[in-house]
């Protein structure tokens, strides 16, 4: 079975209406989860522990979409 990792992350905005951090150094990564169910929990605890400040946001990535086990590494992947 794929295992479906998920990141969720975040922080300060630049402005609300755009998805630019104000400080890329104070990103808070919350943590790597192997689920969605999991993931979505997380995210919405920090989005509710910060819902006061409009500033603020919290992304899910879904980890298992940025890479295909199907294609050929990259030359610099293979040197990891």
């Amino acid at each position: 079975m794929t295992q479906r990792l998920h990141l969720v992350f975040g922080g300060e905005l630049v402005t609300p209406s755009e998805n630019t951090f104000k400080n890329v150094d104070d990103i808070h990564i919350v943590g790597i989860y192997p689920d969605y169910a999991s993931a979505y929990d997380a995210w919405k605890s920090e989005a509710h522990r910060t819902v006061d400040n409009a500033h603020m946001r919290y992304y899910i990535a879904h980890l298992h979409r940025l890479r295909d086990e199907e294609t050929a590494a990259s030359s610099t992947e293979e040197l990891g």
